[in-house]
């Protein structure tokens, strides 16, 4: 399986959301600093962990975001909070 270098992030409001997509982030073996975490992982992988992500924020008031670090690829994102990013296009993505 071929992986990639990708970059999560999240802004979340309520801590106890944080929390959670913190323990869930830690349990795929990630590297953090705060809210931006470091990875390795591939298509299928990026996937299941985008989705478990997904479940457990409120994107009325939360924001996730993986971001590939090849440019080929699009960055994903979940929030309902209007932002400028500065990407091409946000991608809104909902399992």
């Amino acid at each position: 399986m071929k992986r990639s270098a990708a970059v999560i992030a999240y802004d979340i409001v309520e801590n106890s959301r944080r929390r959670q997509v913190h323990r869930c982030l830690k349990a795929w073996g990630l590297a953090s600093q705060y809210s931006l975490f470091e990875c390795q992982l591939g298509s299928r992988e990026a996937e299941e962990l985008f989705l478990q992500l997904s479940g457990l924020i409120d994107p009325q008031t939360d924001s996730l975001m993986l971001a590939w670090m090849d440019k080929q690829r699009t960055p994903r994102m979940v929030t309902a909070v209007k932002q400028n990013h500065h990407f091409q296009a946000p991608l809104w993505y909902e399992g």
